[in-house]
């Protein structure tokens, strides 16, 4: 089976998406709202972001987070208790991750939905060969974030995303709201305009969880075998996939 197939498989799992959904906006309208909204928005607080995209599509919005933080998390569920958190559990996070989401699921009024690969680490390596993302980070990436998370988003028309500016030159640019034409769904970045110091001082000021491997030189977290810690004068994310030309996931182009 070749890798292209393996990752349309209509195969179930945690938060599957819907089929046929008779609730689901009309793709065009979801163009025309993130247009506008981008233009609208640009400039205003986060709070203010999160607030249009909750009051704009309800329980049809949702948060995703790669659980570094509890900042977007907390944020959204200000002004909309209970909503869905997408946490991709790819099955190769370090430790501390999944405490952050463990405690984020405690302690925050929101339900986090941990959406796992079709295949576990085991049976990749059995089906690709052992240790994929030492040959094929892409492929590994496809198959345990980027298709898990086309799946988890079935039932959404928007999802909101950490995603910050000032994190590396591939992210400069973000807009606030933006209609992700891959996915038909509108993609909210209610923190883009931060900087870390924004970040530091929200934490600080509503205890929110952080994962401690930042205290330890890493500048940003994802699976371990692809995470290194930064060097002095690196951007956040020079720490991911070091060793290729490869600088996203594939879940924000």
């Amino acid at each position: 089976m070749s890798l292209a197939s393996a990752a349309n498989l209509g195969l179930v799992g945690v938060g599957g998406p819907r089929t046929d959904d008779p609730a689901r906006r009309d793709p065009e309208e979801l163009r025309a709202l993130a247009e506008r909204a981008g233009r609208e928005l640009e400039g205003a607080p986060a709070l203010e972001i999160a607030r249009w995209a909750a009051e704009t599509f309800g329980d049809r919005f949702c948060v995703t987070s790669s659980m570094a933080d509890g900042v977007l998390a907390h944020l959204v569920s200000r002004v909309a208790p209970g909503v869905d958190v997408v946490f991709l559990d790819t099955g190769l996070h370090f430790p501390e991750t999944l405490r952050v989401r463990d405690e984020v699921a405690r302690r925050l009024p929101v339900n986090v939905r941990s959406i796992r690969p079709r295949r576990t680490v085991g049976q990749q390596d059995g089906e690709y060969g052992p240790r994929l993302f030492e040959r094929s980070p892409d492929d590994c990436c496809q198959l345990r974030k980027v298709e898990p998370l086309e799946r988890a988003l079935g039932g959404y028309d928007a999802w909101a995303a950490g995603l910050r500016r000032d994190e590396s030159p591939t992210r400069a640019n973000t807009p606030v709201v933006t209609f992700d034409a891959r996915r038909g769904k509108v993609k909210v970045n209610p923190i883009a305009a931060w900087r870390q110091s924004d970040v530091d001082a929200y934490v600080s000021r509503y205890d929110i969880p952080v994962n401690e491997l930042f205290s330890r030189g890493y500048g940003s977290i994802g699976c371990w075998p692809c995470t290194r810690r930064t060097k002095a004068g690196e951007d956040a994310r020079a720490g991911r996939w070091a060793m290729f030309e490869k600088t996203e996931c594939g879940l924000h182009l």
